[in-house]
């Protein structure tokens, strides 16, 4: 199988981890939708990464759908808990993390507009909903080490993947001072090989006028 992803994407790298972790064998096919000549666009409508391309050729794209996928697999361990109430206690948590991490990457293209329709209300609206998204993480994990008691989970890797972006693009967003446990969680995740092989790095995008 095939996954098309940008290297910074905090979306790609999630599914980059879930398929670490189950040890699945996938080629990796580097593009940047933002720019021009982009070929995500011919296969995703939305024009957005990852997409995976399972050896039938039928793409699978959002993150969350994809990694849906592959939990029907027989590739363990399963990363999504089958009991009704954790299961949607930790797709919440995933679906907040992709939050903030949308947010910061609005920031993000917006600091690549030029600089004079560049809006400064709103880098702060979104800034506005990435402190809120991360106090509400760090509630939500409180003194435990993991989202789902000692069990990994999608929780897990879509909360650590949202803070390495956040390290990598917004390098001056002092995150952990209020968030310690979050801080804790991510050093132990950047720990695993699976994340060590998936270490986001920026790409270039072209200026927005």
């Amino acid at each position: 199988m095939k996954l098309i992803i940008a290297t910074p994407s905090p979306f790609a790298r999630k599914v980059r981890v879930v398929l670490h972790e189950k040890g699945m064998n996938f080629e990796e096919q580097v593009d940047l939708p933002w720019n021009p000549g982009a070929i995500v666009s011919d296969i995703n409508p939305l024009g957005k990464v990852p997409v995976l391309i399972p050896d039938d050729g039928n793409a699978i794209y959002d993150s969350s759908v994809i990694i849906e996928y592959l939990e029907t697999l027989s590739n363990e361990p399963k990363l999504i808990p089958s009991e009704p109430l954790r299961r949607v206690r930790v797709r919440q948590i995933e679906a907040l993390a992709g939050g903030v991490a949308d947010a910061a990457v609005l920031i993000v293209l917006e600091k690549h507009r030029a600089k004079m329709v560049q809006s400064i209300d709103w880098v702060a609206r979104q800034q506005t909903k990435i402190d809120a998204g991360i106090a509400a993480l760090a509630e939500h994990l409180g003194e435990a080490l993991l989202f789902d008691d000692d069990k990994l989970s999608v929780a897990d890797i879509a909360t650590a993947c949202t803070l390495g972006y956040l390290d990598l693009r917004l390098p001056d967003y002092e995150w952990r001072d209020n968030a310690t446990n979050l801080a804790i969680l991510s050093a132990s995740m950047e720990k695993r090989m699976s994340f060590k092989a998936t270490k986001p790095e920026i790409q270039d995008i072209a200026i927005v006028h």
